[in-house]
């Protein structure tokens, strides 16, 4: 998912979205111990998903926005 939809959500969404994918890179994570996982990059977006999250909340509750893009 692109930053820009995420910072389009509220604080709320961006909460559950976080589980979700915490609960989601579990599951893989617990998948890849028992069996082969068909894409392992998943792990890799996963991850990057997540810190994408936790940053616009870190910045939601900072205050501080980012800044708008150059046209």
């Amino acid at each position: 998912m692109k930053a820009n939809e995420l910072r389009e959500l509220s604080v709320d969404d961006l909460n559950g979205r976080l589980a979700e994918l915490n609960e989601e890179g579990f599951r893989l994570r617990f998948r890849a111990a028992t069996e082969s996982i068909e894409n392992p990059m998943r792990f890799r977006a996963i991850r990057r998903d997540i810190a994408r999250i936790k940053t616009i909340l870190r910045t939601h509750a900072t205050g501080t926005a980012a800044a708008p893009a150059k046209e």
